[in-house]
């Protein structure tokens, strides 16, 4: 049963530099458009279908995700691991990392496994993640995605998080072109 799957610290002297195989496949993207005019800037975002699905995989980049990257010295994570006859592995995973500067929680990872999506478990993760925040006193937890991941843009909105901001030129200098502008998000902790 999925209630039964337990959710556990991930230590960084095990699980540092496990790659995260994020993938996901879409028919619909958030299509930033910026124009600028005499009184400064337009910006509208508005969700279109791409012609046929579009699929994101970890290989298609230069870097991949992983667990406990060295930029983030405070991280910590947690996650589902499944045993079998080749050994352990993870199911699920949420990683944080205090911004202390700002005094926000950033969701520096959140991945679950495909057979696992839609039961519950993304919610269990990230409700970790905010009683992390409040037992830290942080004002907010904030996360990135991706304009095409529409699936997971609904699931933040579900989880009480809002759009706060986006860069049009985090992965590439085409990002707009591509359809994958880096979309920030954010839960303000009441």
């Amino acid at each position: 049963m999925i209630e039964d799957l337990k959710i556990i610290h991930l230590p960084r002297e095990e699980w540092e530099g496990t790659v995260i195989p994020m993938r996901y496949t879409t028919e619909e993207y958030y299509d930033v458009i910026i124009d600028r005019n005499e009184k400064g800037y337009d910006v509208r975002i508005h969700k279109k279908k791409f012609d046929a699905p579009v699929t994101h995989y970890p290989e298609e980049y230069d870097y991949s995700d992983r667990l406990y990257q060295p930029h983030w010295e405070k991280a910590y994570a947690w996650g589902i691991v499944e045993e079998d006859a080749k050994g352990r592995k993870m199911a699920a995973c949420i990683e944080t990392c205090p911004e202390e500067w700002s005094n926000r929680l950033m969701v520096t990872e959140l991945w679950v496994h495909e057979k696992l999506r839609r039961k519950g478990i993304g919610h269990r993760l990230m409700a970790m993640a905010k009683e992390q925040a409040v037992k830290e006193r942080r004002r907010a937890v904030i996360l990135e995605t991706q304009s095409c991941n529409t699936g997971a843009i609904c699931f933040y909105e579900k989880e009480g998080f809002e759009m706060i901001g986006f860069d049009s030129c985090c992965y590439s200098n085409r990002d707009r072109e591509r359809k994958e502008v880096r979309i920030n998000m954010g839960y303000f902790i009441a």
